[in-house]
């Protein structure tokens, strides 16, 4: 029921809620509703295409369709399957922490309430649920080995086991998770001088069932299907080595975490862990001084690790070239829950039961607080939007995209799928989920060729601005049209000045088969891009005032 009332604000304003945008509207909804649109979910093929989408991504680039997340998106559209998956993760958060405590760290019948306050703690923390339960599962998984190391066989380990990678990612915390429920068995088995067999076959089941899962991405690799833009990744470029922003970092790290992980203040986790140190001292009660600080020095040293990866990163990856595609920083996925157990072994030492119930509360506004999507939509509740912050409504703007839609038809005689678009100053995945065809994106993992062919479009604007031609070459992963003049402005207001001067080469975008760039902001200029507008569109409940122009 309380899980209920927090998750209110995100279900009653409807197409008016707000959902976080950055790697979320403009990165994740997209593929998932194009994949069910086009019916291609399970279509693994060598040659399956979704030509929405950059002339043609292979289909084998987008997550898999063996997805409790893309199931949502096939039965409902995209805001409900959106919100729908994340009630559905939360819930299953809960439900997974509260198991953990109450089968291992907090088991006695007066500890069910406190169980039930910090699972609810662990349930809202501000993370990102299109990746599933790839944080909020991870008690789950670790009850399910904690439990298989046991000596009666049950077979619900290894149900969870099996099916956890349905809702979960692989690159992004799948392969993490099985290095840390490794490295727990390795400790445990290495202190007790015994081989927890079941526990070691429930870790394979999980990393087959991984493998059956995300057979798209492992097939293409396998197979070379393609090139991955990935393979001329240089974060060296974008975070250089310097002592202080690594210092800074592994302090972020540290002490709030990464925002798709979860981030938020670990300062109150901490104070809980003194607060119970000194009554322990105290009152001569006993206290886990062991496991807590082997838990907090392993979090000191993934905070390090993560901080100072650029210097690693630099030592290595000429020696290690997958270290270029695949970000080892992604341990802190980990960190959340490494966080919770400590928290939990601390407030269980505490004597005053409301002592532990403050913190309980505390912690809980912490999250709260820190999490976008529930105050962005108490403050739309509250009639006071943050004005930089569109919601969904305002962001996806489909009446106003119906308009051009339906002017660019009548203009053409074509249907959507007649002609191919590009967006500047707005995310192309607003395009997607409109209907259009764009040739630009926000993807993870596309074609090298493709975005050597795309950058001629905009090699006027990166030989303008080295921030924006280090942003598109060193990484890549927004393969947008950039303008000098917007800086890496990728939300263009519907009040913004006009661009003066717009390097565009049009002769390559109709190479590509482009015909209409869809524009945020108006061209002063626009015969010198090659381009003449062909009309502009406002609509009150939009974020976007949109020129829409077509090549000479």
């Amino acid at each position: 029921m309380a899980l209920a009332v927090l998750l209110l604000p995100l279900w009653v304003l409807g197409p008016q809620t707000y959902i976080t945008l950055d790697d979320n509207l403009d990165a994740e909804l997209a593929g998932p509703y194009l994949l069910a649109r086009t019916g291609t979910a399970l279509n693994y093929g060598a040659h399956t295409v979704l030509p929405q989408i950059m002339n043609g991504l292979p289909r084998n680039a987008l997550r898999p369709g063996l997805s409790v997340t893309v199931a949502c998106f096939e039965l409902l559209p995209p805001l409900p399957a959106y919100l729908l998956n994340m009630v559905l993760v939360r819930v299953a958060g809960l439900l997974s922490m509260y198991a953990l405590l109450r089968c291992w760290l907090l088991p006695a019948r007066e500890q069910r309430a406190l169980a039930a306050g910090v699972a609810l703690s662990w349930a809202m923390l501000p993370l990102y649920s299109m990746y599933g339960l790839s944080v909020l599962g991870q008690p789950a998984v670790l009850l399910a080995v904690h439990t298989l190391r046991g000596p009666k066989p049950v077979l619900w380990p290894w149900l969870l086991l099996a099916l956890f990678p349905l809702w979960s990612n692989l690159v992004l915390a799948g392969v993490f998770v099985l290095v840390g429920a490794g490295g727990y068995l390795a400790w445990t088995d290495w202190q007790q001088r015994r081989l927890s067999w079941r526990a070691w076959l429930g870790l394979v089941l999980l990393a087959v069932s991984y493998g059956v899962v995300e057979f798209p991405l492992l097939f293409s690799l396998l197979r070379h299907h393609f090139v991955p833009h990935r393979t001329e990744f240089d974060l060296l470029q974008l975070a250089p080595a310097t002592l202080l922003s690594q210092v800074r970092g592994t302090l972020m790290f540290g002490l709030m975490g990464q925002y798709h992980s979860s981030l938020f203040f670990r300062g109150l986790l901490l104070l809980t862990v003194l607060l119970a140190w000194w009554q322990a001292r105290l009152q001569r009660r006993a206290f886990p001084a062991r496991p807590v600080i082997c838990l907090l020095v392993m979090l000191t040293l993934l905070a390090g690790f993560c901080g100072f990866y650029p210097s690693l990163l630099g030592a290595l990856q000429g020696g290690l070239p997958f270290l270029r595609t695949f970000n080892l920083t992604r341990f802190h996925f980990l960190t959340p829950l490494l966080w919770l157990v400590v928290w939990v072994l601390a407030l269980r030492t505490l004597p005053a039961a409301r002592v532990r119930w403050a913190l309980v509360v505390a912690q809980l506004l912490v999250v709260l607080l820190m999490h976008r999507e529930w105050t962005l939509n108490l403050r739309q509740l509250l009639g006071r939007p943050a004005a930089a912050e569109p919601n969904y409504q305002q962001m996806v703007a489909h009446a106003l995209f119906t308009r051009v839609q339906q002017a660019l038809q009548v203009r053409s005689g074509q249907a959507p799928a007649g002609y191919r678009i590009a967006c500047l100053g707005l995310p192309p995945a607003v395009a997607q989920l409109n209907g259009f065809y764009t040739l630009d994106s926000y993807q993870n993992n596309y074609p090298l060729p493709y975005k050597h062919r795309f950058r001629r479009l905009i090699a006027g604007e990166l030989s303008k601005s080295p921030q924006l031609r280090t942003y598109f070459d060193a990484w890549g992963n927004r393969c947008y049209l950039l303008a000098a003049e917007l800086g890496k402005n990728f939300r263009v207001p519907a009040s913004h000045a006009p661009i003066q001067d717009f390097a565009f080469d049009a002769a390559t975008f109709k190479q590509l088969g482009g015909r209409y760039v869809v524009s945020a902001v108006a061209l002063a200029h626009p015969a010198r891009s090659g381009l003449q507008r062909v009309g502009d569109f406002a609509d009150a409940t939009a974020y976007w005032h949109l020129y829409v122009y077509e090549t000479l």
